[in-house]
């Protein structure tokens, strides 16, 4: 969820990081059947001040105009253990498709939809982690499912 909200992979682990390091510091001492809606409720504020942290960087960034750094020599090896080109062509395809399609949904789509679908959590749960009512959890829900639907309908019926 980190990792789609924030398109980084380091930023992303950073807040799971310190989501983790709150529950377990703040929220021990309770019920081990709350601690997940807990740490999603915690990840969710993360993510939102993550958002407010980078619209502030990005306005003083404005200013300077940096090169881009090096490439990272790992993110472009080659992977001697793919599928045949076209079949990874297909996967690739699908799932930059879908990680498109993720990050083009509101935010409280996106992350209800991730806590429904991905983590699993009920209805009950995703309101708790996220704050909002079962009901808002059920409409951001069912819109994303159809924004997702909408655009990834080329990948279904291509099977």
């Amino acid at each position: 969820m980190a990792q789609l909200a924030t398109s980084q992979s380091e930023d992303a682990l950073d807040i799971v990081q310190d989501a983790m390091m709150t529950l377990a510091s703040r929220y021990a001492g309770r019920d081990p059947a709350e601690w997940g809606p807990l740490f999603h409720r915690i990840l969710q504020n993360r993510i939102r001040d993550w958002y407010r942290r980078q619209k502030v960087k990005n306005r003083l960034m404005s200013w300077f105009r940096f090169a881009d750094e090096d490439e990272d020599p790992i993110e472009t090896a080659v992977d001697t253990h793919s599928q045949g080109p076209l079949q990874s062509l297909q996967h690739e395809d699908m799932s930059d498709a879908l990680q498109q399609a993720l990050q083009d949904l509101p935010l409280r789509q996106q992350q209800t939809f991730l806590l429904r679908a991905w983590e699993g959590l009920d209805v009950a749960q995703t309101a708790s982690a996220m704050g909002i009512s079962g009901g808002s959890v059920k409409t951001h829900y069912s819109r994303a499912v159809q924004a997702l639907r909408e655009r990834l309908g080329e990948f279904y019926h291509a099977q």
